[in-house]
């Protein structure tokens, strides 16, 4: 359980990081600013990063033999600010319960 479980909390704190950058820096540099600049540089970078999210929370709920709709909503976390640093902590404390004393 350790090394998936540490995986995806490295990259779902990262993902969660570049996407609040993207959201909350590029864009209104972008619509407010007018320079694209910052949108076109963090945008690839946080494509990329959600694609290794995604597979190291796939399997975090395939070890942990998690439901399609848990699954789901961990995968979707990274897509909204803010959430994957939620879905981490949540993923970590179901994924801490399961493991006996």
């Amino acid at each position: 359980m350790g090394s998936a479980l540490t995986r995806f909390r490295y990259i779902a704190w990262i993902v969660g990081v570049v996407l609040i950058i993207l959201m909350f820096v590029a864009m209104p540099m972008k619509y407010i600013g007018d320079d694209p600049t910052m949108v076109q540089l963090v945008s690839p970078v946080h494509g990329f990063l959600y694609m290794v999210y995604i597979v190291a929370a796939f399997m975090l709920a395939q070890q942990q033999r998690w439901s399609l709709k848990r699954t789901i909503l961990l995968l979707l976390a990274g897509t909204i600010p803010v959430l994957s640093f939620v879905a981490e902590r949540w993923a970590t404390n179901h994924a801490r319960e399961a493991v006996p004393a």
